[in-house]
């Protein structure tokens, strides 16, 4: 499989016009009424150029839109790129995650293999700039990405192999803290990466053996990881009925992967923040099977499991001094001879008893056993998250994800993260009536509730297990591909949702 574009990002001292580059890449504000005092010194450069592109309405400053300006070699750049940073009203730092990520797009669409980046000189001095470099370093992974694994290609239509970027700025106290920024935004980028791919990959080279031999993988190039992965004899032993059910119908049978970071100098105080991912390499609905129309995307029902699995790869890079146990649960739900079906009644690893009325309900099948498993691993918060309902899609959108859970300040706290990662939650209801609409007449709980309020009656349904220990559910299947407005940043396929978020949510409990 071919190698997905490299990034490479690091700090340089320039002023702009004297940028050697492919492409150099401004900012503008859509209410600035003049260019910035640095950008006016480039334009006179280049002959009043960026002014004109402005007077003639080809570039209005909208968050994210570009627009390109060739320099006749006036200056040593080969190109400038103008990128909108939208209202300066509303200016916060995180917006050069999607104002670097539209430049890295465009970048790569040119195959312009060196850019140069002076966006955070836009926003002014009192920015903090260390924040600054890692949300900038997180759009050019954001942007950059492209999943063409399996494309062979024409030489003459090749595409980049490497994006190299600096930051420039002629202050040196500025270029260090723009430095330590993209330390982290490297390490975060990449693994939001990583989960795209995992989501990406087809279900037949992407089953529940591979993704547990590519954690193993994984944790065995990184120090202090570990790797422990259930085959399905051990499912079996140990009486996992729910994800063993799921899993039946298929060759490739499930697997539980367990990944432990547990640093020395973790907080005792903290316990031990428990990760649980479903991970359904291909969802065809099994014998509830779904419509053919866009089937194909349902190699990305393992988005969940991926998310956490590259989590833990930034969380054991950071070296952040927080215990996290993660729990991914893979199996693909498939029609076969031995595939479970609609009347079945199961018994989870918890010993509760479930009614199977619909085989599309799967994911809260796996997940209850390894919200079980983290429980008995002594997790505490734990926190769940999956592609689980088009419930959710048609209450959000693509837009954001449905965050529902049992503790209010988790909640919070998971809430103020969404917000720092630039990935967007909204909290919905759970418990009370809607679990009463999960409990059956002939099995503990049934897998579906009625027609309506099925991402608050699935979520519900998990909390069954989760019990009182303090607990929180993000349903990503809407954001599990991108929207429309996101479309502006980065290309088709899976955008890694919730990678960004669980690392932040992480680092805030270190820094307590």
């Amino acid at each position: 499989m071919k190698q997905i574009i490299k990034v490479q990002v690091q700090v340089k001292k320039a002023i702009l016009d004297q940028c050697k580059t492919d492409l150099l890449c401004v900012g503008q504000f859509k209410d600035s009424k003049t260019l910035d005092k640095s950008l006016k010194q480039l334009d006179a450069k280049l002959d009043g150029a960026l002014e004109q592109v402005i007077k003639l309405g080809d570039f209005k400053g909208e968050l994210g839109s570009t627009a390109l300006i060739y320099t006749g070699d006036k200056i040593a750049a080969k190109r400038v790129l103008f990128v909108g940073l939208g209202d300066r009203k509303k200016a916060k730092v995180d917006i050069l995650r999607n104002a670097a990520a539209a430049a890295a797009k465009k970048a790569v669409a040119l195959k312009a293999g060196k850019i140069t980046l002076a966006l955070h000189q836009s926003l002014g001095g009192k920015t903090d700039m260390v924040r600054g470099g890692q949300v900038t370093t997180e759009g050019i992974y954001f942007g950059s990405y492209i999943y063409d694994e399996f494309v062979s290609g024409d030489d003459k239509d090749k595409r980049l192999e490497l994006l190299s970027v600096e930051l420039i700025d002629d202050n040196a106290a500025t270029l260090r803290k723009l430095e330590k920024g993209i330390e982290a935004g490297a390490i975060i980028g990449d693994a939001q990466n990583f989960a795209r791919t995992l989501a990406n990959r087809p279900a037949n080279v992407a089953y529940p053996e591979k993704l547990a031999a590519e954690a193993k993988k994984m944790a065995a190039g990184l120090a202090g990881l570990s790797c422990t992965v259930f085959d399905d004899k051990q499912l079996g032993q140990k009486k996992m009925g729910g994800i063993i059910a799921v899993g039946q119908g298929s060759q490739h049978k499930p697997r539980m992967i367990i990944l432990k970071w547990s640093p020395a100098k973790a907080s005792a105080k903290s316990g031990t923040i428990g990760l649980v991912g479903k991970a359904i390499t291909f969802d065809s609905g099994g014998i509830s099977i779904k419509p053919s129309a866009n089937m194909d995307a349902m190699k990305m029902d393992k988005t969940g499991g991926a998310v956490v699995m590259a989590t833990m790869k930034a969380v054991t890079r950071l070296k952040l001094p927080v215990k996290v146990t993660a729990v991914i649960c893979a199996a693909e739900n498939i029609p076969g001879e031995h595939s479970f079906k609609p009347g079945d009644i199961i018994t989870s690893y918890s010993g509760k008893t479930i009614e199977i009325l619909n085989t599309d309900a799967e994911g809260r099948l796996v997940l209850c056993d390894g919200i079980q498993y983290a429980k008995e691993q002594k997790c505490e918060p734990i926190i769940d998250i999956a592609t689980l309902t088009g419930a959710c899609v048609v209450a959000l959108g693509l837009y954001k994800a449905g965050l529902m859970g049992n503790d209010d300040k988790l909640i919070k706290k998971i809430s103020e993260a969404s917000e720092q990662a630039g990935e967007a939650v909204w909290h919905m209801p759970s418990g009370g009536e809607y679990a009463e609409e999960m409990k059956s007449k002939v099995a503990d709980l049934k897998n579906i509730g009625s027609r309506y309020g099925g991402a608050c009656t699935a979520a519900s349904f998990l909390g069954e297990f989760a019990g009182d220990t303090k607990w929180v559910h993000l349903d990503i299947a809407g954001p599990m591909e991108p929207s429309e407005p996101l479309k502006k940043y980065v290309t088709d396929g899976s955008i890694g949702f919730g990678v960004r978020l669980f690392v932040e949510y992480l680092k805030n409990l270190a820094s307590k």
